[in-house]
Protein backbone atom coordinates (compact mmCIF):
# COMPACT_ATOMS: atom_id res chain seq x y z
CA UNK A 1 0.00 0.00 0.00
CA UNK A 2 2.81 2.41 0.85
CA UNK A 3 4.43 1.77 -2.53
CA UNK A 4 1.23 2.66 -4.37
CA UNK A 5 0.78 5.79 -2.28
CA UNK A 6 4.39 6.81 -2.95
CA UNK A 7 3.90 6.27 -6.68
CA UNK A 8 0.76 8.43 -6.69
CA UNK A 9 2.47 11.21 -4.78
CA UNK A 10 5.43 11.05 -7.17
CA UNK A 11 3.11 11.17 -10.18
CA UNK A 12 1.21 14.15 -8.78
CA UNK A 13 4.51 15.98 -8.31
CA UNK A 14 5.61 15.30 -11.90
CA UNK A 15 2.39 16.28 -13.72
CA UNK A 16 2.49 20.05 -13.03
CA UNK A 17 6.15 20.21 -14.11
CA UNK A 18 5.35 18.39 -17.36
CA UNK A 19 2.49 20.80 -18.08
CA UNK A 20 4.77 23.77 -17.43
CA UNK A 21 7.43 22.32 -19.75
CA UNK A 22 4.86 21.83 -22.52
CA UNK A 23 3.62 25.42 -22.13
CA UNK A 24 7.21 26.68 -22.18
CA UNK A 25 7.89 24.68 -25.37
CA UNK A 26 4.72 25.94 -27.03
CA UNK A 27 5.70 29.53 -26.21
CA UNK A 28 9.17 28.89 -27.68
CA UNK A 29 7.73 27.39 -30.89
CA UNK A 30 5.41 30.39 -31.31
CA UNK A 31 8.38 32.71 -30.73
CA UNK A 32 10.32 31.05 -33.58
CA UNK A 33 7.43 31.78 -35.95
CA UNK A 34 7.49 35.43 -34.83
CA UNK A 35 11.28 35.63 -35.26
CA UNK A 36 10.86 34.22 -38.76
CA UNK A 37 8.44 37.03 -39.64
CA UNK A 38 10.74 39.65 -38.11
CA UNK A 39 13.83 38.31 -39.93
CA UNK A 40 11.91 38.41 -43.24
CA UNK A 41 10.64 41.92 -42.54
CA UNK A 42 14.20 43.15 -41.90
CA UNK A 43 15.57 41.19 -44.90
CA UNK A 44 18.24 39.76 -42.60
CA UNK A 45 19.80 36.63 -44.15
CA UNK A 46 21.78 35.70 -41.01
CA UNK A 47 18.68 35.95 -38.82
CA UNK A 48 16.64 33.84 -41.28
CA UNK A 49 19.45 31.27 -41.55
CA UNK A 50 19.74 30.94 -37.76
CA UNK A 51 16.11 29.77 -37.53
CA UNK A 52 16.47 26.71 -39.81
CA UNK A 53 18.13 23.31 -39.58
CA UNK A 54 20.69 22.57 -42.32
CA UNK A 55 18.42 20.24 -44.32
CA UNK A 56 15.28 22.38 -43.98
CA UNK A 57 12.85 22.70 -46.83
CA UNK A 58 9.96 24.93 -47.77
CA UNK A 59 7.11 24.29 -50.18
CA UNK A 60 5.46 27.59 -51.09
CA UNK A 61 2.01 28.25 -52.48
CA UNK A 62 3.36 28.76 -56.03
CA UNK A 63 4.64 25.18 -55.99
CA UNK A 64 8.32 26.09 -55.65
CA UNK A 65 10.11 23.64 -53.38
CA UNK A 66 13.17 25.07 -51.68
CA UNK A 67 15.45 22.32 -50.41
CA UNK A 68 18.27 22.99 -47.95
CA UNK A 69 18.78 25.95 -45.64
CA UNK A 70 20.66 28.01 -48.25
CA UNK A 71 17.82 27.64 -50.79
CA UNK A 72 15.23 28.46 -48.12
CA UNK A 73 17.07 31.63 -47.07
CA UNK A 74 17.66 32.76 -50.65
CA UNK A 75 14.04 32.05 -51.68
CA UNK A 76 12.58 33.63 -48.57
CA UNK A 77 14.46 36.87 -49.06
CA UNK A 78 13.75 36.96 -52.80
CA UNK A 79 10.06 36.49 -52.06
CA UNK A 80 10.12 39.29 -49.49
CA UNK A 81 11.85 41.59 -51.98
CA UNK A 82 9.40 40.82 -54.80
CA UNK A 83 6.17 40.99 -52.83
CA UNK A 84 5.75 44.06 -50.70
CA UNK A 85 3.15 44.07 -47.99
CA UNK A 86 2.72 43.18 -44.35
CA UNK A 87 3.02 39.49 -43.51
CA UNK A 88 1.30 38.05 -40.46
CA UNK A 89 1.06 34.51 -39.18
CA UNK A 90 -1.48 33.74 -36.49
CA UNK A 91 -0.54 30.41 -34.98
CA UNK A 92 -3.76 28.58 -34.21
CA UNK A 93 -2.35 25.32 -32.90
CA UNK A 94 0.87 23.73 -31.77
CA UNK A 95 1.02 19.95 -31.52
CA UNK A 96 3.95 17.96 -30.18
CA UNK A 97 4.52 14.81 -32.21
CA UNK A 98 7.38 13.90 -29.90
CA UNK A 99 9.07 15.75 -27.07
CA UNK A 100 11.46 17.30 -29.62
CA UNK A 101 9.21 17.65 -32.69
CA UNK A 102 6.38 20.16 -33.04
CA UNK A 103 3.89 21.13 -35.73
CA UNK A 104 2.61 24.71 -35.68
CA UNK A 105 -0.35 25.56 -37.92
CA UNK A 106 -1.50 29.08 -38.60
CA UNK A 107 -3.24 31.56 -40.81
CA UNK A 108 -0.78 33.37 -43.06
CA UNK A 109 -1.77 36.71 -44.55
CA UNK A 110 0.01 39.07 -46.89
CA UNK A 111 -1.76 42.44 -46.78
CA UNK A 112 -1.28 45.40 -49.06
CA UNK A 113 0.80 43.58 -51.65
CA UNK A 114 1.17 46.15 -54.45
CA UNK A 115 -2.25 47.58 -53.54
CA UNK A 116 -3.93 44.22 -54.01
CA UNK A 117 -6.43 42.53 -51.75
CA UNK A 118 -5.06 40.65 -48.74
CA UNK A 119 -3.76 37.22 -49.74
CA UNK A 120 -4.99 34.63 -47.24
CA UNK A 121 -3.14 31.35 -46.90
CA UNK A 122 -2.46 28.58 -44.45
CA UNK A 123 1.00 27.63 -43.17
CA UNK A 124 2.47 24.70 -41.32
CA UNK A 125 5.85 24.77 -39.58
CA UNK A 126 7.58 21.56 -38.55
CA UNK A 127 10.14 22.25 -35.83
CA UNK A 128 12.74 20.19 -34.05
CA UNK A 129 14.52 20.84 -30.79
CA UNK A 130 18.24 20.38 -30.31
CA UNK A 131 20.79 21.79 -27.92
CA UNK A 132 20.44 25.09 -29.78
CA UNK A 133 16.70 25.25 -29.08
CA UNK A 134 13.78 25.03 -31.50
CA UNK A 135 14.59 25.26 -35.22
CA UNK A 136 12.45 25.11 -38.34
CA UNK A 137 12.79 21.84 -40.27
CA UNK A 138 10.05 22.49 -42.83
CA UNK A 139 7.42 25.01 -43.88
CA UNK A 140 4.38 24.28 -46.03
CA UNK A 141 2.34 27.22 -47.34
CA UNK A 142 -1.02 26.58 -48.95
CA UNK A 143 -3.69 28.59 -50.67
CA UNK A 144 -7.11 27.37 -49.56
CA UNK A 145 -9.09 25.82 -52.39
CA UNK A 146 -12.81 26.11 -52.89
CA UNK A 147 -14.72 23.20 -51.42
CA UNK A 148 -15.41 20.48 -53.95
CA UNK A 149 -19.03 20.09 -55.03
CA UNK A 150 -20.93 17.00 -54.01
Amino acid sequence: MRIILALWIGLLAILPAAAQDKQKDETAVRAVVQKYLEAREHRDPKAVEALFVADADQLVSSGEWRKGRDAVVKGTLASSDSSSGKRTITVESVRFVTRDTAIADGRYELAGQNGAETRKMWTTFVMTRSGAGWKIAAIRNMLPAAAAGR
